[in-house]
């Protein structure tokens, strides 16, 4: 009798543990972002940097974002630290909101080493889908303490066209 409550209460301690990673393996797949290093990332060399797990062709950090809806418009926001809002290219497109940016390392102005480089650098790209259809050619978006905000007014159900917004 011990060993089958044992069963029973291990089965139902495994399916919380499988709810709960499911419920967050979905809620964050959308933030998780690759950022790619290119010539303009500038990140240091190998040989300065002393921590082990430092792979900076694969760089992935989490971009958190929410989306509000109210009657007149969709607002976006998107946790991206570390930026200037002439790193962000931002586009409507199909029933989607594609942000692209670059974020670049800041060197030190002292010699020394890198003991721990845990942040991602580089270009990236994060796709948010919109529960509704906007005008994107309306569209205003501003970039303080760290958070990109996006307002998208609302449109007559129908298909979004394409549109490029600019950072003010």
């Amino acid at each position: 009798m011990k060993i089958d409550d044992l069963r029973e209460n291990l089965g139902q301690f495994w399916g919380s543990v499988s709810d709960g990673w499911e419920r967050m393996r979905h809620s964050a797949s959308g933030a998780l972002t690759r950022f790619r290093p290119g010539e303009q990332t500038q990140l240091p060399e190998r040989h300065e940097i002393d921590d082990p797990l430092h792979f900076p062709a694969q760089s992935w950090t989490m971009l958190g974002g929410d989306v509000f809806e109210d009657e007149q418009r969709l607002v976006v926001r998107l946790e991206a630290p570390g930026m200037r809002k002439e790193d962000f290219s931002i586009e409507v497109r199909d029933a989607a909101l594609q942000v692209r940016g670059e974020k670049r390392f800041e060197r030190e102005s002292t010699e020394g080493r890198w003991r721990v480089l845990q942040c991602a650098y580089g270009s990236f790209q994060r796709t948010v889908p919109l529960p509704t259809a906007v005008r994107g050619e309306e569209a205003r978006a501003s970039y303080r303490d760290g958070v990109l905000r996006i307002d998208l007014p609302k449109i007559e159900p129908g298909r979004p066209a394409s549109v490029n917004i600019r950072v003010d």
